[in-house]
């Protein structure tokens, strides 16, 4: 699935009214209602049951909805007007070389980022450094940056 279909998709959850819970003796066969064993409930017991059962199915779906929406946004984050924009924390998967225009880096969320301006930093052999990435206050520009170092780079994602 894209990333563009999984967000369709969690903008629908979040758009679509939680459908009411029909009733278990109408979602069953009278067959199936029988050998449950739930005809022998009293009325009372069968509305509590109901009741419980709407409950549930309520709070499942608020959890998966929410589950959903964070999956869409932290999946999305980094492209174009999509998704969050609170800094990425994680590391480059392998070694970093300092930055170089066109280097693309793998980071450990699976996220991978390209370099798009001329900032360079020379000498560096790094296994698996920490990585920042701030999203500029206006634009859409992210930045990225090795922990220890001042530098920091231009980044678009790419994938």
């Amino acid at each position: 699935m894209s990333p563009r279909s999984i967000l369709l998709a969690a903008l629908f959850l979040f758009a679509a009214p939680v459908a009411a819970q029909q009733a278990i003796e109408t979602q069953m066969s009278p067959e199936e209602f029988k050998a449950a064993g739930l005809d022998k409930l009293s009325e009372a017991e069968l509305a509590r049951l109901n009741a419980w059962l709407g409950r549930t199915i309520e709070g499942e779906t608020a959890k998966a909805v929410v589950d959903a929406k964070k999956r869409a946004v932290d999946e999305q984050r980094g492209f174009v007007t999509i998704g969050s924009r609170e800094p990425i924390e994680t590391r480059i998967t392998g070694q970093f070389l300092g930055f170089g225009n066109g280097r693309e880096y793998t980071l450990d969320n699976g996220q991978v980022w390209r370099q798009v301006d001329g900032t360079q930093l020379v000498g560096v052999r790094l296994d698996n450094p920490a990585v920042r990435l701030n999203s500029s206050v206006v634009g859409q520009a992210w930045y990225m940056s090795v922990a220890g170092y001042n530098s920091r780079a231009k980044v678009v994602r790419v994938r």
